[in-house]
């Protein structure tokens, strides 16, 4: 898989086919996968912290769930989404032989997203839960590790969610670790995705600004950092 560098922070030059490919050998040969979901804020946070750039290095996977990631880079040509590789692997999670724990949002949201998962999947193994306010760590580790999970979805927002398996991957005897924000949210029904025809134009992020407008204190410093990204790309013709 190869990798390229937007603002020093690195990105996959990858597919959906080729992630679920390497998940299921992953798992087989009970190793190690971490996933990490990679926009404008992710390098913005990377670009202004040491220690979120440090984090961010060291998963395994860096996946383009960007336009404006896209969009600054000439060898990438796809975007990766954090709630459609979640979708991919359910999808296909008899192949990639998925036990799935999830990890984060509040308690009834995640109740939620496991029955609706159960309902919309035959034989789809969540093998346990945990809400995203559990104290006691040691507790969560051994709750995961007593489950046989092999996948373990993190929902906790960026960088709590990267922190976190930052920390605790190697306490844990699950193979796959992904970070994905606020897709317990959607897939719980608390939240809906923007319609199709906003993800196709690129313009997630205005939908989600527009529901969500405590984002908007974060509109300045993506502007500035998107002028970054057109003047790197600019700069690498």
């Amino acid at each position: 898989m190869k990798t390229t560098y937007i603002l020093q922070v690195p990105v996959s030059i990858t597919s959906y086919d080729e992630i679920i490919d390497t998940i299921t050998k992953t798992i087989e040969r009970k190793q190690k996968y971490s996933v990490v979901s990679i926009n404008l804020n992710k390098i913005i946070k990377a670009n202004e912290s040491a220690e979120v750039m440090k984090i961010i290095k060291s998963f395994d996977c860096f996946i383009p769930d960007g336009v404006s990631v896209v969009r600054a880079s000439k060898e990438i040509n796809d975007r990766i989404t954090g709630i459609d590789l979640f979708n991919k692997i359910c999808d296909e999670h008899e192949k990639i032989g998925a036990k799935i724990f999830l990890y984060g949002a509040k308690q009834e949201i995640v109740e939620t997203a496991k029955n609706n998962l159960i309902r919309k999947y035959n034989n789809i193994q969540i093998v346990g839960i945990e809400n995203g306010y559990v104290k006691d760590n040691d507790y969560l580790i051994n709750k995961i590790n007593s489950s046989g999970a092999n996948i373990v979805f993190i929902a906790m927002g960026s960088p709590k969610q990267e922190r976190w398996i930052y920390e605790n991957k190697n306490k844990l005897n699950a193979n796959i670790f992904i970070g994905v924000g606020g897709t317990f949210d959607i897939i719980s029904g608390k939240l809906k995705r923007a319609p199709m025809w906003i993800q196709k134009c690129g313009i997630e992020w205005l939908y989600r600004t527009i529901k969500e407008p405590k984002r908007l204190k974060n509109v300045p410093l993506q502007i500035k950092y998107y002028l970054k990204l057109i003047k790197e790309r600019r700069n690498s013709k």
